[in-house]
């Protein structure tokens, strides 16, 4: 709770995964990918509730061992691969009030953006409580700027994806940011189906090091390389 507002961690974890078999219970230098989401909103100070989001029954015991709720399960039409996240969302909601738990704030922990801390969700959290706007999404900075990318006409020829000028300097470029997937925050009475969460109005600016966003092998490979660099086991 922060400011009196009850906060629910919501971690979506459908069983199907294409781009890595069992994604997210895949074993990470001994600890299922979900772990380290689960572990993270367990060490933040406001949340309070974590709750994962599931049709997979070995999703769920994983989750409930590493201290997560799961009270009921994912209906199986919500986690297809063309289901969205909202609609996973907005069924957990509904459910759990129906169990008569009420949540002001709903946090969206997604586990295959592993490296986000419990202090990165609480400084979301104040961040967002502490402004005056009702959406958040966490976002890194871009390396390649786009003012020198370009998309490709039938041609041949070279379009630019921003209006503006590519003859300024590189030290005068303005800074950029992509949605890294690690937090979402929504009040919960302005959720709808049509709400889309990479819309989310309010930024909270993470690291490079917090923003892996795991969803092929090579990303998996390149995360295991750097826990194992940041551990001194390389």
């Amino acid at each position: 709770m922060y400011k009196k507002k009850k906060i629910l961690a919501l971690i979506p974890a459908r069983g199907g995964s294409k781009g890595i078999k069992n994604k997210n219970i895949i074993s990470v230098l001994g600890k299922p990918l979900i772990a380290y989401t689960i572990e993270a909103a367990k060490n933040s100070q406001y949340i309070d509730y974590v709750y994962v989001s599931t049709d997979s029954p070995k999703i769920a015991k994983t989750a409930l061992s590493y201290g997560a709720s799961v009270p009921f399960m994912r209906d199986k039409s919500l986690a297809t691969d063309t289901s969205k996240t909202i609609e996973a969302v907005m069924f957990s909601i509904q459910k759990l009030q129906e169990l008569d738990m009420i949540f002001d704030y709903v946090i969206i922990l997604q586990p295959t953006s592993p490296l986000r801390t419990g202090n990165e969700i609480d400084e979301a959290i104040e961040s967002l409580l502490n402004s005056n706007y009702s959406s958040l999404v966490s976002v890194s900075k871009v390396e390649e700027n786009p003012v020198l990318i370009r998309s490709m006409d039938e041609n041949h020829c070279l379009i630019p994806i921003l209006k503006e000028s590519s003859t300024v300097r590189r030290q005068d470029f303005k800074d950029y940011f992509k949605v890294n997937g690690a937090i979402y925050i929504n009040k919960i009475e302005e959720l709808t189906l049509d709400t889309s969460l990479n819309d989310n109005l309010y930024a909270y600016i993470m690291p490079k090091d917090s923003s892996f966003d795991i969803d092929t092998p090579e990303d998996l490979q390149k995360l295991k390389k750097f826990l194992k660099k940041t551990k001194g086991m390389e």
